[in-house]
């Protein structure tokens, strides 16, 4: 078996994500606070007050946290800026996603590792050679071939390229998650439209909604068929897994700050698989179809293998939302655990669900756990069915906490 190379990166949007993020055998996670990180609109950020436990969390279970500091920063921002930084060296981040050069500069003052965010859009190995005074890895464009990307990985290694760090530049890319119409996201199109700035991680999302076309001169009117023309099919690159790594790329990044634990352990679990099936030389179109077949019951809105093939024109969504082929109805909450049996306690708080069942169970200790209802028990007696109100127990292998959330699994029947 080869040695394990690549590093791969995981989005955690919340302490159930970091830990789902961990089942899956991640290297590392980044995640953002407060309203400095490209996801405050979307997604419930991390407070500076838990960066220690973050950093902890991530330590104990021997993975890098990167924490992303990558909006548009103006001036008001600096003295959160600098509250941040205080947190990221007291409680020792090992890196910083960016792209303004006034974090570039606390990360040298500080003496923190920099890592270029892809809203830098480098794309050439000059620029990787003027950001090389600051960083040890960088985010290269969304936009890059894998041609290019190799390219860039071969200079750095011939022309001897090293970070502030004094080791060789590494080179992060994208390898599954959610595509933005505009370069590497730098979008401004909710900004126009809503004064949202993506840049500052508000973005709406307006591009995924569908358009009517007009001609301004008849006045005749038409919707483009089938397709979501500014919402791009997510990228998914487990069937090129191969082709990604023998670019040379050291990071592959998984996007998805915004999604569910379910989404991060799926993930990253097929990603992690597929890059030990890489190295131990046994990858196959096969294993990549099964793997996919996974990656389709999680949010998506539909794949394709974005630029790094060379196709000059965008795959689009021909639906709203996800094309998720699993769906998971909230049940309801934990309340309560008992080791010794093993069962845990929950109450319904809608819907209903009997043995047989597919459950989810998401929580900050748990992550995702997933499991069919043998047996159940119903406030407290042998039941086949509960509905809301019900209090039931059941046999379950993980602690289950008062915040973890219970959902039920069904398949999803999209129609044409």
């Amino acid at each position: 078996m080869k040695e394990k190379k690549n590093e791969l990166l995981s989005p955690a949007g919340s302490f159930d994500s970091l830990q789902a993020a961990i089942n899956a055998g991640a290297d590392s996670i980044y995640f953002g606070v407060e309203q400095l990180n490209m996801r405050t609109r979307s997604s419930r950020s991390f407070q500076l007050s838990d960066i220690k436990t973050i950093s902890n969390t991530c330590r104990k279970h021997h993975i890098k946290s990167y924490i992303t500091l990558n909006t548009v920063m103006y001036e008001h921002d600096m003295q959160l800026l600098k509250m941040i930084f205080k947190e990221v060296k007291k409680n020792k981040i090992d890196a910083v996603i960016a792209s303004d050069f006034a974090v570039f500069d606390y990360c040298s003052q500080l003496n923190i590792p920099l890592h270029i965010s892809t809203q830098a859009n480098v794309s050439n190995i000059e620029s990787v050679k003027f950001y090389s005074r600051f960083a040890d890895a960088i985010v290269l464009s969304r936009e890059l071939t894998l041609k290019q990307v190799k390219n860039i990985t071969s200079e750095i290694k011939r022309k001897k390229i090293k970070g502030p760090s004094g080791d060789l530049v590494k080179i992060e890319v994208f390898v599954h998650g959610a595509l933005c119409m505009a370069i590497s996201g730098k979008c401004y199109m909710s900004l126009h439209t809503q004064n949202a700035s993506a840049n500052r991680g508000a973005c709406v999302q307006n591009c995924r909604r569908p358009y009517l076309v007009k001609d301004a001169e008849s006045g005749e009117e038409l919707v483009i068929d089938n397709e979501y023309i500014m919402s791009p099919k997510d990228l998914c690159t487990i069937d090129i897994l191969d082709q990604v790594i023998d670019s040379g790329a050291a990071i592959l990044k998984i996007e998805g700050r915004t999604k569910g634990a379910d989404y991060v352990q799926v993930v990253t679990q097929c990603y992690r698989e597929a890059i030990q099936s890489v190295y131990e030389g046994t990858f196959t179109k096969e294993k990549a179809d099964l793997w996919k077949t996974a990656l389709t019951k999680v949010y998506n809105r539909g794949f394709w293998e974005g630029y790094y093939l060379g196709r000059k024109s965008g795959e689009w969504t021909p639906h709203p939302g996800s094309a998720a082929t699993e769906q998971k109805i909230y049940i309801g909450k934990g309340t309560r655990y008992y080791p010794k049996i093993g069962v845990a306690e929950f109450i319904i708080e809608s819907g209903n669900l009997k043995v047989g069942d597919t459950l989810m169970v998401t929580g900050s200790q748990c992550g995702m756990v997933k499991e069919k209802i043998e047996a159940l028990y119903v406030n407290g007696m042998p039941g086949n069915e509960a509905v809301k109100g019900d209090k039931i127990t059941f046999p379950f292998t993980t602690k289950v906490t008062s915040n973890d959330k219970l959902y039920k699994m069904l398949e999803t029947v999209r129609h044409a």
